[in-house]
């Protein structure tokens, strides 16, 4: 009897699948484009509409290969999701300008819905009085240039570590893990004035990573990329066999954890012996009383923001380092020009202070093309919340909206010989990187244009002519430029696949 009902409910269930797939290859199949006016792209397959043709590579080499042949303006359908590709300067300025109010949500997948505490942080947050709320407290108290100029002491306190570590390992002849040193002195300064507290392990930098790092990889692996639910919403129920879901409640359990203790250390500190430069979790608790902002900050608000602080705050500019030292490394005439005017502009100080940067013009060149080439976000990701037009294309409600940075930022209609290291370039090119004019996008753009690029960049260019300045570099031996890996690793963050591992000797 048992056995009977078993193959009865199986059976109901096959049937019920069957009729479901049927009726999706029917739609796939006999669905017109009602209005005729979608933007080109290539064909799709039934069920998986164009998603074997981002196979092979990072996710922003496939998108450009497919707009080269399609326009800068291209319809996917990537599972059961529409998606519209944007991919050069003009389509991107279209997009984050005159179209910005429709498109400043951005989507909801599975694992950041999670991760965000609901969306309550700010990358996540939908748009809305709560969003222009937190982005106002973000750009007016947490990152303003007041804020920012308040954290010189703990940026070059830890620049002075970390090259006091490196002085000591030079002796040895031993080739150092610039990627690995980079993201520790990174997540150090960003988690003092974020949170009050080290990041690294008790030992320092020799220490390697601490499991605060491994918590904060694990966070950024699930927020990269696309799970079956994000591309199927109807199948996501499969993430509770095939262990994301297990691997997402863990990892938000364990940062959920550490903002739990950041957040009740600060509440239960004694704020009448607190002195010096507020952190941010202090100053998110002072703006929880300011009748100035027209919102009540919950714990969970709170955490959230520290998310995106913790998760959004350290890769980005640990990344642009690395690939600033690697174009240097294998540009040696461009190194020697870099080193040249820092040991030049500084003399025999021993090291570049934050005061002496606007004398470094070449470096901040250097900054600027690696983040042309390495965007540290090469996607920006978008969703239309309402039926708009677009070029003279309908695009339709929740479509998804890919703006390819890296495409826009090797455009040969704007720049000349765009895959080539060469810092010039901008010599008498007044861009910038902060999306103002759309020719490069490492920090995105429009509304949701990233709140933190002042406080990254500075905190960049400190820690990279403190390195020229200070020591000559060279390839292990045996290597030669030619035989550096250039591929990038898949994740949130375009990170340089291979670490960065060079010799240092202390500069004579």
């Amino acid at each position: 009897m048992r056995a009977h009902y078993y193959y009865h409910n199986f059976v109901v269930l096959l049937l019920v699948f069957s009729i479901t797939l049927l009726v999706l290859l029917w739609k796939q199949l006999t669905r017109k484009n009602r209005n005729g006016r979608l933007p080109p792209g290539p064909r799709r397959i039934p069920l998986i509409g164009n998603l074997h043709q981002l196979g092979g590579g990072s996710p922003h080499v496939s998108l450009k290969r497919l707009s080269d042949e399609y326009g800068p303006l291209m319809f996917l359908k990537l599972g059961s999701i529409p998606t519209l590709v944007v991919s050069s300067r003009d389509m991107a300025k279209e997009i984050l300008k005159t179209h910005d109010l429709v498109l400043t949500n951005r989507p909801m997948f599975y694992a950041p819905t999670k991760i965000s505490y609901g969306g309550s942080d700010i990358a996540f947050a939908r748009y809305g009085e709560h969003w222009r709320e937190v982005k106002k407290i973000a750009v007016l108290e947490l990152l303003s240039a007041k804020r920012v100029l308040s954290y010189r002491a703990v940026r070059e306190k830890e620049t002075s570590l970390v090259i006091d570590f490196v002085r000591t390992s030079a002796s040895s002849s031993v080739p150092i893990n610039l990627s690995e040193i980079f993201l520790c002195l990174i997540s150090n300064v960003v988690c003092q004035v974020a949170f009050g507290m080290k990041f690294e392990a008790e030992k320092g930098y020799e220490a390697g990573l601490s499991n605060l790092y491994m918590m904060l990889l694990e966070t950024q692996n699930l927020l990269a990329g696309f799970n079956t639910g994000d591309l199927f919403p109807w199948m996501s129920w499969i993430h509770k066999f095939d262990g994301l879901e297990t691997r997402l409640e863990k990892n938000f359990r364990q940062a959920d954890k550490f903002y739990e203790q950041v957040f009740n250390e600060h509440v239960n500190r004694n704020k009448s012996s607190k002195t010096g430069v507020e952190d941010f979790v202090d100053v998110l608790l002072r703006t929880q009383t300011d009748p100035s902002y027209n919102i009540s900050l919950t714990k969970d608000h709170i955490k959230g923001i520290l998310m995106d602080i913790f998760v959004a705050g350290s890769d980005p500019a640990a990344a642009t380092l690395v690939w600033s030292m690697t174009e240097l490394i294998k540009n040696s005439t461009v190194m020697k020009i870099a080193r040249e005017e820092v040991r030049t502009k500084i003399g025999t100080k021993k090291m570049v202070e934050e005061s002496d940067l606007h004398k470094l013009s070449y470096t901040k060149l250097v900054i600027k093309e690696a983040l042309r080439l390495h965007p540290p976000a090469p996607l920006l990701l978008r969703e239309t919340n309402e039926a708009c037009t677009i070029n003279g294309y309908e695009i339709p409600v929740k479509t998804k909206v890919i703006i390819n940075g890296n495409a826009v930022s090797t455009d040969p209609k704007y720049w000349e010989n765009p895959e080539e290291f060469q810092p010039e370039r901008f010599l008498n090119n007044i861009s910038d990187f902060k999306g103002q004019d759309f020719e490069m996008l490492p920090f995105g753009g429009g509304r949701r244009g990233c709140p933190g690029m002042n406080f990254a960049a500075v905190l960049v260019e400190l820690v990279l002519a403190n390195f020229l300045h200070c020591f000559d570099w060279k390839l292990p031996c045996g290597m030669k430029a030619e035989d550096i890996h250039m591929k990038e690793a898949s994740g949130l963050t375009m990170h340089k696949k291979v670490p960065l591992c060079l010799l240092a000797s202390i500069r004579k």
